[in-house]
């Protein structure tokens, strides 16, 4: 296993993923365009790179956890990408949710200069990522999973090789709807308890654990309880950036999803109320003001 770790991109998971990294006792090196985000990882144990090329050249591995297409082929393709570093045979990894065409074009990329590229989404947000809960679904080269099978096993809880390349983000898309369906359901049941008389926290506590509970109930239906959505971090943008990758998949496959796009609905809703920028969990504050069931938030301000 390697010790020496690139890692780009330390936003909102990558960042958790990163200092689990750094607490096993790997060299990690981050980059990111942040500086913020770099005196973080220094602060925690990590070293920083200018460029994701210096990254590669000081690493064995490289993990990548970026927030679009466009971050993905600059990283691996751009005047200071990852093709440019001299490390053949140097193995990258793909943590984060696009469509498997822009995958494919960097897998393809680094393959021209001898690299191998994985496909490994990981499902879970920040809160998840903080007490290593997230889960990855691997895909690629076999050879190439097996050698950094033990390096994600330090920040997940769950790791599973999946089948080729692509079958990783075949699998997340099944994953994301479950979340996001589980979280629109969470909020609906929570609105209801609430405006029936029961306490936001008490129907939390006796939920989770439960035949009824889901890890989305669990985790953020304690921001939901707790009427506090600015903690997470993992806000609107990501599930709707996916909700349109998703349906494209399905369409292809001629696969209905009604039931993920109805709950969507609540997301959209919850945009336009103005809770973009919170964690998805907010969906439930849009669903008390669709129930005129409004709570004040800990700050005593009307949302």
């Amino acid at each position: 296993m390697s010790k020496s770790i690139g890692f780009i991109g330390l936003g909102v998971l990558g960042s958790a993923i990163a200092e689990h990294l750094v607490a096993a006792g790997c060299r990690v090196i981050g980059c990111d365009i942040d500086a913020g985000r770099l005196a973080d990882l220094r602060a925690a144990g990590g070293e920083a790179a200018a460029t994701p090329r210096e990254t590669a050249e000081r690493s064995g591995v490289v993990f990548l956890c970026l927030p679009t297409a466009a971050a993905l082929h600059e990283v691996v393709s751009g005047p200071d990408g990852l093709i440019r570093a001299d490390r053949a045979g140097q193995i990258v990894v793909e943590l984060s949710t696009f469509s498997i065409a822009d995958k494919e074009k960097a897998r393809d990329s680094l393959a021209d200069v001898g690299k191998v590229l994985l496909d490994c989404p990981v499902s879970g947000n920040r809160l998840m990522a903080l007490e290593r809960k997230l889960t990855a679904f691997g895909s690629g080269d076999p050879a190439a999973w097996k050698a950094v099978a033990p390096i994600i096993d330090l920040f997940t809880r769950r790791s599973h090789y999946v089948g080729v390349f692509g079958c990783g983000m075949k699998m997340k898309f099944c994953g994301n709807i479950l979340n996001l369906v589980h979280n629109s359901v969470a909020a609906e049941i929570m609105v209801l308890g609430m405006k029936s008389g029961l306490d936001p926290k008490l129907i939390h506590e006796v939920i989770s654990g439960s035949g009824s509970s889901s890890a989305m109930f669990e985790v953020r239906g304690a921001l939901m309880a707790e009427n506090d959505y600015d903690k997470e971090g993992m806000n609107f943008s990501i599930p709707l950036k996916d909700s349109r990758l998703i349906a494209e998949h399905a369409a292809r496959y001629l696969v209905p999803t009604p039931i993920y796009h109805a709950a969507l609905q609540n997301y959209y809703a919850a945009v336009a109320q103005g809770h973009g920028d919170e964690d998805q969990s907010a969906v439930c504050a849009a669903m008390e003001r669709a129930a005129n069931c409004e709570r004040k938030p800990p700050n005593g301000e009307r949302r």
